[in-house]
Formats: C-alpha cells, structure tokens, sequence
C-alpha cells in the first residue's frame, strides 16, 4: 500500500520515494533568489550607519511569523529594527501610504516587507518620494509590472530560484539564512526560527512538498518542544499537549488563536506573544487569543448566514457568490466566503463596506483562479492580491455593483458548461479490519499532512453504525461509532460540521464510508480514530443486526 500511496504523489523513482520519506528537500541556495544581494547591501549600509529599520509584516500568521522572525534576527545583528504591522480594519492589507508617511516621520529610512508588496506599485512610488528604501519580499504573484523597489520573491520574473512555492515566512528565512551566511559570528542560528516558519507555512496552506516539507518537518520538532514561553501558554490555554503538535493542530488550534488578534483588533498582540520572554505576559495574551478566537467563530458563524441569505436565493445558486454589507467585519469576511465556497462548490465574495469603500476576500474552487479574474476587474479595485484559491482587495463603493457584474459574468462564462461537484478523492478501498496501528505508523512516514500532501483517505464498505450523536456547538458535529458485520472491534468516528446530517445515520444502519485515520488520546490512552469525510447507505445492505459481544473493544 505505502508504494501506491508515493506513486498518487508523484513519487515514482526509488530515489524520490527514499528522499520523500525521510522528509528531505532540495534546500535551495537563498543567494540563487534574485535580488537578495542588493537587498543584503542596504540592510548591511543600514546596520552600520544605525538606521532604522521598519519590518511591515501582513497581519496574518503568516505575516507576523516572518516579522518576528526577521525583526529578531536584524536586532542579533545590532540593527535598529522594529516591526509594522497594519491594522486590518482601518489600514487593510499590505503598504499604504498613511502608515509610510508616520514611519518616515518617526525616522525610519528603511521599510522591508513581508508576506506582501508585490503589486503595491503606487506605495513603492510615493516610498521613494518620501526618501524611504523599500525591499519587497513576498511571495504572492505579482502583476505586469513590478512596484519601483528591490524585490525577494521567487515568483518574479527571471527568478532563477528553483522552488517557487514558499510562504511569506519561508521566503524571509531564506533572507535570515543569506544574513547568517554574511555575519557566521552573529548570535543566533537560522534554524532557531524554524517554530515560526513552520507555523507560518501550514497556516497560509502553502503545498507541503519540496522544500516547505522539509522546514516543517523540522520546524515542528521545535513545536514540540517549544522554547517560546508564548507558544508554552498557547499550548496551556488551547489544551494541546506539545508532543501531538502537528499540521493539523496548527491549523485548527494555533492558527486560528494567532489568528484571531489581526482579525477583531490588532495583530501585534500575536506578534507579542510570539517574542516575549516574560511567561507572565504570555499568559495574559493566550487568555486574550483565546477569548478572541471564540468572538471570531461567533462572528463568522453570523456573517455567513447573513451573506448566504443576501447572495444565495432559494431557487437557484449563482456561478459566483457575491455579498456585502457594513455590518461584515473585515476580519471575518474570507473565513465566511470560504464556507460559502465549500458549502456551494462556487467562488464567493464577501465584502465588508465601511465609508466609500469596501475590503473585500475571495475565495474559490479549482474550476476559477479568482485573482485572475480580479486582474480583469483592475480597473473597478483600489488594490488586490492573491493566489488562485483565495484573494483580498479594496474597491470603491461606487464600483461594487460593476464588480459584482464583472465577477458573476466572468464566472458564468468559465463555468457553466462545467459540472460542478467537490471531488473526493480515494487512494484505496479498506476494510475496516486493516484499520490497525501497523497501517497508523505507515501512515506516518508520509507526513507531515497538509496542502499538496493530504493525508490519505480510504473508503470502506458495509461498516455498521453502533451509536449515533451530535456534538459540539448546536451539534455541528456528528460522533459515530462504527464495527464490522458480525461484531468485534469497534472505532470512534468524528464527521466535523456533518451534524445536520444526522437523521440520514441510525444504529445498525450499513455505510459506506470516507475516512482519514488519526491518533488520538482519550482520557490518557492513544486511539484510533476516524476522521469521516463522507458517507452514504451501503449498497451491501440497509440494516444489520447489532452483536452485543467485543463492542467495547477499540483497537
């Protein structure tokens, strides 16, 4: 099974498969990304003459990992660095003019980027106009023509640097590292960082192959054994123990905490917590995360029922969801637009409206690379941004409608000879009885889990349903306990956000069903456990008789 599971991701030499699974990727030279040795040249003029420099991160995790991470690394060298992080709500995504004119009033004459700037073109001018030496590192795709500064990022144009699919915080690494390589006696190690950049690298989905495996591979045994006490609190306050940090944990437990600060007030208190070294204070900023991260699901909860009954009417789902109203918050808008688009399987929009404009989020479904089609809508947007899956921008109120309009016609037309339905895919058929801890350890050779390298799922037929429930806030979850005909051992099965799908599911009832297998512990003891993707009545048979023998026994 395991060489059928490399062969479904590509891996198909016995070199590859021996590199693949012992987590190693090609680690690319940082001198090989074009424009790191101008951008070494004035932060290493800028070290020594004492100016200030301004590290202006993105407010997501992604972005606050990196500004972390370079802001401590530029202080180890004696820089006088300083982090910049806009507020989402009154400031929006990446550069703008309001915050460049107070840095430059504060003294600083160095502004250097992470995780966004690649199309601030009209910020990078006005940089320049106000005496400011911009350095650009992203990694988002940038426009026709590039902002007037120097520019880190693997994807521009004539980039010679082989791996073009870096975070935000992967491509500051690559600066730490070039920095490191420049002063070898400088204090600290890049590999110090690697708790950061694997946060920041899961939390923005980048894929987890190549290069982005290999540094969260590593940056996750830094994970478990945390020597920030800001991310010892995290853990303590979110109830997760250290050893079982992992992608997933990441990206539903850490990341929406670190989250939650940059999208109901300001990030910095993520930035914060990720760099004190008081334990007193980190504990008071986990609480604060935490009592945030639940206003956020609230929110979000709210905004998607307001935006699914503004933009979805009831006879029929557009080609494009689109929505907006001044009581979305800016910070909630794309985690709503994502449910819409996974709930639908169609690009949404959602649009927060404060004043004359609107801060807007995309998300989308592999049949529409959304931030292309924003490109076609450059003329109605103030700014805008993104990967093909998801994006953010800045349009006038008086284009909303125009917008709207472009969008859904360029939706229709990429879209409506297509059969839209989620696909999901299945690497194997399983009986339930293979499900062991012997498959669980093979299982874990391929992680770590996440984007580009999902987590295998397996379909199993005839499994019996012994126990049925709903958990969870209003019972959006559905726990299930699943056997095989005839009785014996028994599994633990969690459906997240399947809960309204509970009277399709009966004790004795025979499924079929979609799983990915996890590790758990339960009251101390590890245990199996199915994450259940999808499920439909067994073609095998509708009802089986339920054996009262080896039910409590969990393999």
């Amino acid at each position: 099974m395991l060489q059928d599971l490399l062969y479904h991701r590509g891996i198909m030499s016995e070199e590859a498969a021996a590199q693949f699974l012992a987590r190693e990727g090609p680690a690319g030279d940082p001198f090989r990304l074009k424009g790191m040795e101008p951008a070494l040249e004035r932060l290493e003029r800028a070290i020594v003459r004492q100016e200030p420099i301004a590290v202006y991160g993105d407010y997501d995790v992604d972005g606050v990992t990196a500004t972390a991470m370079l802001v401590q690394a530029l202080q180890a060298l004696g820089a006088r660095a300083r982090p910049y992080i806009p507020h989402r709500e009154t400031e929006g995504y990446g550069l703008n003019g309001e915050a460049l004119r107070s840095l430059v009033e504060e003294g600083i004459q160095v502004v250097i980027t992470v995780d966004c700037g690649a199309r601030s073109i009209m910020e990078a001018a006005l940089a320049r106009a106000l005496g400011l030496d911009l350095i650009v590192t992203d990694h988002h795709l940038p426009g026709d023509v590039l902002p007037e500064a120097i520019h880190i990022n693997p994807k521009q144009p004539d980039c010679p640097y082989p791996f073009k699919e870096l975070a935000g915080v992967g491509v500051a690494y690559k600066l730490v590292q070039a920095l490191k390589a420049r002063y070898p006696h400088a204090s600290f190690e890049p590999e110090d960082f690697l708790d950061l950049v694997a946060l920041g690298t899961v939390a923005d989905i980048v894929p987890l192959l190549g290069e982005n495996r290999a540094l969260v591979t590593r940056g996750l045994e830094r994970l478990r054994a945390p020597a920030r006490v800001g991310l010892q609190a995290l853990y303590q306050v979110a109830g997760l123990e250290a050893s079982q940090v992992d992608p997933w944990a990441i990206s539903f437990i850490l990341a929406p905490r670190l989250n939650a600060a940059g999208r109901l007030e300001h990030a910095l208190a993520a930035y914060r917590l990720l760099t004190t070294r008081d334990p007193t204070e980190a504990v008071a900023l986990a609480e604060e995360l935490d009592r945030q991260n639940r206003e956020r699901q609230i929110l979000t909860q709210a905004t998607e029922e307001a935006a699914r009954a503004m933009a979805v009417p009831e006879d029929q789902v557009p080609w494009l969801i689109f929505a907006a109203s001044e009581d979305f918050r800016p910070g909630v808008v794309g985690l709503a637009a994502g449910r819409l688009a996974e709930s639908f399987y169609r690009p949404a929009v959602v649009i927060s409206l404060m004043g004359e404009e609107g801060r807007g989020s995309a998300r989308s479904i592999p049949e529409f690379h959304i931030t292309r089609a924003l490109d076609a809508c450059a003329d109605l947007l103030v700014r805008h941004g993104g990967h093909a899956a998801a994006a953010g921008f800045v349009v006038r109120r008086e284009n909303l409608e125009r917008l709207r309009e472009r969008l859904q016609e360029l939706a229709a037309q990429a879209l409506s000879a297509r059969e839209l339905q989620p696909a999901t895919i299945v690497e194997a058929m399983l009986p339930l009885r293979e499900v062991t801890w012997r498959l669980h350890e093979w299982l874990t050779w391929l992680e770590p889990y996440g984007y580009g390298n999902p987590a295998p799922r397996f379909l199993s037929r005839g499994v019996v349903v012994r126990s049925v429930r709903t958990v969870g806030n209003d019972g959006q979850h559905l726990r299930m306990v699943l056997t095989v005909p005839g009785g014996g051992p028994v599994w633990d099965a969690i459906a997240f956000r399947q809960g309204n799908r509970a009277a399709e599911v009966r004790p004795g009832m025979s499924l079929d069903v979609v799983f990915e297998v996890r590790a758990e512990r339960w009251n101390g003891e590890p245990r199996l456990t199915l994450l259940v993707e999808d499920f439909a009545p067994s073609s095998e048979s509708a009802m089986v008789p339920l054996p009262w023998s080896g039910l409590e026994h969990r393999e």
